[in-house]
């Protein structure tokens, strides 16, 4: 059911929610919290049905605000819809003139009582979400530094500004990288030397992946620029040879583990909804994030050759690969050396019982001939 309401008001909305509702034939609210989307007018269909989408796992109200300010007349439209596929409720609001300086007023009384709040500006966002008017209504405040061009500069003011609750998708889409890189260190514990993320350039994600691994690692790590999409390699340097976890495509990741074989992992680059529905599970603070923000800061200051790993970790890490190939092409070789030698031997054996034979057939004949000649000369 879509309920379209022109120069409305916050409880003609709630109004409208509730006759939705009824008509619907489920009057009461079985969903867990509210999502507010703060977008624009170009991007809130994509953000609304990346919302929607999540709902199915987290039934929500979803309140997508479109922010117009400027000097035409101050209004409220809205679209209600409940049902159509939806799981939860979605409305649709369009604040004009100086309502839109105001947005919190009209937010508020449309809020789910007694349940978590969601604040999602996926344009970005402001650059200290917990100061924002919308994002101190919420419990989480999830921004995007991927849409926006000036991602390190944002992550400074975020990192200085920092509140629990906040976080970014720049950071939910690295969940399946970290837990395949700890899982890796647990099942291979070892000593790490230095470590490297390659990735597109300008990828914030690449940024906090580095400053998560020097913060839990205390190691230096490089960065380095690749053609994407996205983090395509990450490599951490043992004695033994690199832990290395590469995704060139965007799908299909191989994880190489020294002394063990190369293993395709699927680590597609995920969808909005996902990433959305990853943020909506969790709602207590993120502690790692927070200290992955200041070691962000710490790292922006720090001297470009601090960031670089040592060329002898390098060299001590491609030299032991080198020395286990060398050691299985070896290993290898020593079993065909081996039959070599048998097969010679047993050439030799042949050879030499050949000649036996023929030395003895040699004496017999010789000595027939003997016998021979001397029954010729008994006759005589």
């Amino acid at each position: 059911m879509i309920i379209d309401l022109t120069d409305t008001t916050s409880s003609e909305i709630a109004s409208a929610l509730l006759k939705a509702r009824r008509h619907a034939g489920s009057p009461a609210m079985g969903m867990v919290g509210t999502i507010v989307v703060v977008v624009d007018e170009a991007s809130h269909h994509d953000a609304m049905k990346a919302a929607n989408e999540a709902g199915r796992e987290h039934p929500s109200r979803v309140l997508v605000a479109i922010l117009r300010p400027g000097r035409g007349a101050t209004g409220l439209d809205a679209e209600v819809r409940v049902g159509e596929g939806i799981p939860g409720e979605a409305v649709l609001l369009r604040l004009h003139g100086e309502l839109a300086k105001v947005p919190e007023s009209v937010i508020t009384p449309l809020l789910l009582p007694d349940s978590p709040v969601i604040v999602w500006w996926p344009g970005g966002g402001p650059k200290v979400p917990a100061d924002d008017p919308l994002g101190r209504l919420g419990r989480r405040r999830v921004t995007d530094a991927a849409s926006t061009r000036r991602a390190s500069i944002d992550f400074s003011a975020r990192a200085e500004g920092y509140k629990p609750g906040d976080t970014d998708f720049a950071w939910t889409r690295l969940t399946p990288w970290r837990a395949l890189m700890a899982a890796a260190l647990d099942q291979y514990p070892t000593k790490v030397t230095g470590a490297e993320v390659a990735a597109a350039k300008g990828n914030p994600s690449a940024d906090l992946m580095a400053a998560w691994l020097q913060s839990r690692l205390k190691v230096p790590v490089e960065q380095r620029n690749s053609r994407g999409p996205g983090v395509t390699a990450v490599r951490l340097f043992t004695p033994s040879g690199p832990i290395a976890l590469t995704r060139p495509d965007g799908s299909v990741a191989t994880f190489s583990v020294p002394g063990q074989p190369d293993r395709p992992v699927a680590l597609k680059r995920r969808t909005t909804s996902e990433l959305l529905s990853e943020e909506l599970r969790r709602l207590d603070p993120d502690d790692v994030y927070a200290k992955t923000l200041a070691c962000m800061v710490e790292r922006d200051q720090m001297p470009a050759a601090e960031k670089k790993v040592d060329a002898t970790a390098r060299k001590s890490a491609a030299a032991s690969v080198s020395a286990a190939g060398k050691k299985v092409v070896a290993a290898q070789k020593k079993p065909d050396s081996a039959k070599k030698a048998a097969a010679k031997k047993t050439v030799a054996k042949k050879t030499a019982a050949r000649k036996s034979a023929a030395k003895k057939t040699s004496a017999r004949k010789t000595v027939a001939k003997k016998v021979a000649g001397s029954k010729r000369v008994a006759k005589r």
